[in-house]
């Protein structure tokens, strides 16, 4: 509501295009939730519709342990790429990001504010697949974190474990390396590296 005038979109606007990428970009961002960590299956975003697409039921036993979605208006791309030595090219998708919060959050398809902490620098068949790891802002215990070493040890420990382990199959090749975890200022310039590959994205169109 502005003066007097209510103010809205009159129709749903896609999550990934619509959105913006965040209050106070790179260090606060706008996470979209697609997946929590009751999930047993893998949803994602349809990138025509907006909704979210069932993709596959997870083949592991191991469930996301926070959290997990992807920034609005991102896309891993070249810029993405040359910040991650061991790949060859971005994943083409919007950049991945894991929100640790206290008090469990059972609904995905939300939209949050997300703190930017570090991130873990996956890659996956030779491309960048990095993974933001933020905090809700106003959360009662992980809330006033503003590096990833502010975080306790296991929840990061579980959440290389869950990327380094969630494609991994008996008799299958793993093609996923996690290549490193770094901390709140490497984080931030990633994200503005997908800002900018997705502004050259919407440029080619």
């Amino acid at each position: 509501m502005t003066d007097g005038k209510l103010q809205f979109n009159t129709s749903r606007p896609h999550p990934w295009h619509g959105l913006s990428v965040g209050p106070d970009a790179p260090s606060v961002v706008h996470a979209f939730i697609e997946i929590t960590p009751f999930d047993v299956v893998k949803y994602e975003i349809d990138k025509h519709s907006g909704y979210l697409r069932v993709d596959r039921p997870q083949r592991s036993s191991s469930v996301p342990p926070a959290l997990y979605g992807f920034v609005p208006r991102t896309y891993c791309g070249t810029r993405v790429a040359a910040l991650s030595p061991k790949s060859t090219r971005g994943d083409g998708d919007p950049l991945d990001i894991c929100v640790l919060t206290e008090r469990p959050v059972s609904r995905s398809e939300i939209l949050m504010d997300a703190r930017v902490l570090g991130g873990i620098q996956m890659v996956d068949g030779g491309e960048a697949d990095d993974k933001i790891v933020a905090v809700l802002p106003s959360d009662p215990v992980y809330g006033g974190a503003r590096e990833i070493s502010d975080l306790p040890r296991s929840l990061v420990d579980r959440l290389v474990h869950y990327f380094a382990s969630y494609k991994a199959m008996p008799g299958e090749e793993n093609k996923v390396a996690i290549a490193g975890i770094y901390g709140a200022s490497e984080a931030r310039s990633v994200v503005v590296a997908a800002m900018d590959d997705y502004a050259e994205l919407l440029a080619r169109r």
